[in-house]
């Protein structure tokens, strides 16, 4: 009984001493003010050509995964995140939109990632207005997103 009893209290004063769990209460952050990100809002990509699109991923204490979605604005729908609003097309339907949609994970422990993914539109597509939505996803499950408003355009 004795040992149960010194067994209980040095349980206690062990988890007495231990630090509290820290939560992780940042949403993570994409930062596309670098002189070489890409695109920024109303930016044109051309059919036939790929571009990259790049970025830097930051979170507080680690970063998970993130997409990167592409689908045509024809109907003038918005996921801006962006204070500039671009000159649109006039509304139509859609006979061959480009939709790009993927998935990628960041590699373990880290709190800064920057993201070069190519992406390439083909050829016969509609050309108009789309969508980059972006989706940063941290470790402890806290997502933001960021939509840019780009133009797809022959050259």
């Amino acid at each position: 009984m004795k040992i149960r009893m010194l067994y209980f209290a040095f349980l206690l004063l062990l988890l007495a001493g231990c630090d509290e769990i820290v939560k992780d209460e940042e949403v993570p952050q994409i930062d596309m003010t670098g002189a070489n990100d890409f695109p920024q809002n109303c930016a044109k990509v051309y059919r036939g050509e790929a571009f990259v699109f790049s970025a830097t991923l930051t979170d507080n204490t680690e970063l998970g995964s993130y997409s990167i979605e592409m689908h045509h604005n024809f109907d003038h729908h918005t996921h801006s995140t962006s204070g500039t609003s671009c000159e649109m097309e006039e509304v139509k339907s859609p006979v061959n939109p480009f939709v790009f949609i993927e998935e990628y994970e960041i590699p373990a422990g880290l709190t800064s990632y920057a993201i070069q993914n190519q992406i390439v539109v083909p050829a016969n597509v509609d050309t108009g207005d789309y969508h980059i939505t972006v989706r940063l996803t941290d470790k402890s499950g806290w997502q933001t997103f960021k939509g840019i408003a780009v133009k797809v355009t022959d050259r």
